[in-house]
């Protein structure tokens, strides 16, 4: 039987490659606090969130580690896997117990390649959700690290 589960919109995928895709999950669990992946690390899985929320944060020099984003049910965890070099952007961590549908980056970038059609699903869809990433991230250290009105650095 294949599981199911809704994602999120705008960052959804149709449902026929999205039944697809979760053909070929396996669910996990993290125990909070644990980290899925590091910043720099090979990007090598992904998953979608079930159950819980998790952490995505980045290392910015000279300060604590901000969270960048919370994702929670049926958000994308991870991005970098679709991408050469396949290094991790951000990391990411559990803030309270997780359970995942993971993927296997290699097979999803084979199914990619053999079916044109589901390949052009998915990049649109981890597109989609890197766009919302980058403006998430971007707003997050304009916030915590922008200029003040009177045009210096707080």
């Amino acid at each position: 039987m294949t599981p199911s589960i809704t994602l999120r919109m705008p960052h959804a995928l149709p449902p026929e490659h999205r039944e697809r895709l979760l053909r070929v999950a396996r669910e996990v669990g993290f125990r909070q606090g644990a980290r899925l992946f590091e910043e720099g690390g090979h990007a090598d899985r992904f998953w979608i969130v079930r159950d819980g929320t998790v952490a995505l944060d980045m290392h910015v020099p000279g300060h604590p580690t901000p969270v960048i984003e919370t994702l929670g049910e049926g958000d994308l965890v991870g991005w970098s896997w679709l991408f050469e070099p396949y290094v991790w952007q951000l990391g990411a961590r559990a803030q309270t117990p997780v359970r995942a549908y993971e993927f296997d980056a290699v097979a999803v970038r084979l199914m990619c390649d053999d079916d044109a059609e589901f390949g052009r699903e998915i990049g649109r869809w981890v597109g989609r959700v890197l766009s919302h990433r980058l403006n998430a991230a971007r707003a997050r250290l304009v916030d915590l690290y922008g200029t003040s009105t009177s045009g210096g650095v707080r």
